[in-house]
């Protein structure tokens, strides 16, 4: 007995009912720069410290990030949206990094300056799933970024982060 179809666009608006951070995936070939906006992010251990994110097989990032082994990560503030929107656009790889401030991670990825929190990552697995691809990321080195409220997003859009009770720089700890 096979499963019911789910509705994909059903699915969508969900989903979309789950509260997400935005950050920034990077990966730097020779010379060259790549990023986009992703809000599929999460910790999935502590020892050793290791991050997975969804990558979409359409993005230019995926391919690069699956060559060079390696990505970085930097998690946005809610001063950050111009970044996410830019990075979550389908310009040229040099055009999404045009004037951004930014400094190198131990593996070359470029981390925005200004963000929460950055992480540098090599690839320890990588799974297609659907139209998206799972990587698992060690953290290899981290840095504390600013004290900044993040960016969210909700319902398919940004939200303001102050309508979220406790949410802040010195919100109490969750679960």
């Amino acid at each position: 007995m096979s499963d019911p179809p789910v509705d994909p666009t059903l699915f969508r608006q969900q989903i979309a009912r789950w509260v997400t951070g935005v950050a920034i995936v990077t990966a730097r070939e020779g010379s060259a720069d790549v990023g986009l906006t992703v809000n599929s992010l999460t910790s999935i251990a502590l020892d050793p410290p290791l991050l997975l994110v969804s990558l979409s097989e359409q993005a230019d990032t995926t391919p690069v990030v699956g060559r060079v082994g390696t990505f970085g990560v930097s998690l946005l503030t809610v001063h950050q949206r111009a970044l996410s929107e830019r990075f979550a656009r389908t310009l040229p790889p040099a055009a999404k990094f045009e004037g951004v401030a930014l400094h190198r991670g131990a593996t070359g990825s470029a981390l925005l300056d200004g963000a929460l929190a950055t992480f540098d990552c090599r690839v320890e697995a990588s799974h297609p799933h659907g139209d998206h691809r799972l990587v698992i990321g060690r953290v290899i080195a981290s840095e504390t970024g600013s004290d900044a409220l993040p960016l969210v997003f909700f319902r398919s859009r940004y939200a303001p982060p102050e309508a979220i009770p406790g949410l802040g720089p010195r919100a109490s700890s969750g679960p």
